[in-house]
């Protein structure tokens, strides 16, 4: 028994004519009418009563065709189903981001496209420094992951640049470099300086550190925060300054002064790390929304 013998019954218990039932159906009568009786001696009950002027159906053949309109629409399901998963429109993607790209508002909208896009994909979120996020991506853990490159070498691993973010500095609202407009990073050599652990955020410790460094001082370092947004709450507590994301201005803004930088410009780099053998739909196409999104087209 195949599908198609389905549809051949299923149409003539509707029509309760052969003529009209091989019509819709696009087949001539014969083959049609044997089908049908090929499909009782299958069975080996009588579908339909022939008895009459008029087709009718007996009570198996009433009951089987309730059952083939269910098989047939289970079947038409399970081909949609088939075809949405294969166009990732269904599915899961696990995505990482690190705690500073998570005030970013390229990362921000591009989950909110993706979910628009794909209202049926499961987006499962979660936290961790870079390295951590190319471990779990390594490992399998992850699908894809905002991170700060630069970070070590990976096999295996693709990196895609997204975007170029300034960075500036925090400093505390009463500091007396808090009423400048700007501030040139020399300017805060004598300043005690609260960072990240070089080890769990490679990428932005050491673009700071060899900022300061070309511009003649090395930061004295007086705390290490292990959150960026912890980082911003010592500086708010007078503990000393910082250098972050632009988009981290949001943070204690009352009690935090966000500066520019002047002169040579410096930026956090943000981007979207993936397997490069990866060969989900799914996780293509969010990779795809975030690419959408950058600001200008780079490369590492």
């Amino acid at each position: 028994m195949e599908l198609r013998h389905l549809r051949y019954f299923l149409a003539v218990a509707e029509e309760l004519n052969f003529t009209r039932a091989a019509e819709r159906l696009g087949i001539s009568q014969p083959p049609l009418t044997q089908q049908v009786k090929a499909l009782e001696a299958e069975l080996g009950v009588a579908l339909l009563d022939r008895s009459a002027y008029r087709i009718e159906l007996t009570d198996a053949g009433r009951i089987f065709a309730a059952e083939s309109a269910r098989i047939l629409g289970e079947a038409r399901s399970a081909a949609q189903a088939a075809r949405r998963a294969a166009i990732g429109a269904t599915g899961q993607v696990r995505v990482g981001f690190t705690e500073s790209a998570s005030f970013n508002s390229l990362v921000t909208s591009t989950l909110r496209s993706f979910r628009s896009e794909y209202p049926a994909v499961e987006i499962s979120l979660e936290e961790h420094p870079s390295t951590e996020l190319i471990e779990a991506l390594r490992e399998g853990r992850l699908d894809a992951a905002f991170v700060r490159p630069p970070l070590p070498a990976q096999r295996g691993l693709t990196l895609d640049l997204l975007e170029r973010e300034p960075l500036v500095a925090a400093v505390p609202t009463g500091h007396p470099l808090a009423s400048r407009r700007q501030v040139e990073l020399r300017a805060l050599a004598g300043e005690t300086f609260i960072l990240y652990p070089r080890a769990v955020r490679p990428g932005l410790a050491d673009t700071v550190i060899a900022a300061c460094e070309a511009s003649g001082f090395t930061p004295k370092v007086g705390q290490y925060a292990p959150q960026l947004s912890s980082t911003i709450n010592l500086v708010a507590a007078s503990l000393g300054i910082s250098i972050v994301p632009d988009s981290m201005r949001c943070l204690q803004a009352s009690a935090v002064t966000y500066l520019p930088l002047s002169g040579e410009p410096l930026h956090a780099l943000l981007g979207i790390a993936y397997r490069t053998d990866e060969g989900s739909s799914v996780v293509h196409n969010f990779i795809e929304t975030g690419r959408r999104g950058r600001s200008r087209p780079s490369s590492v």
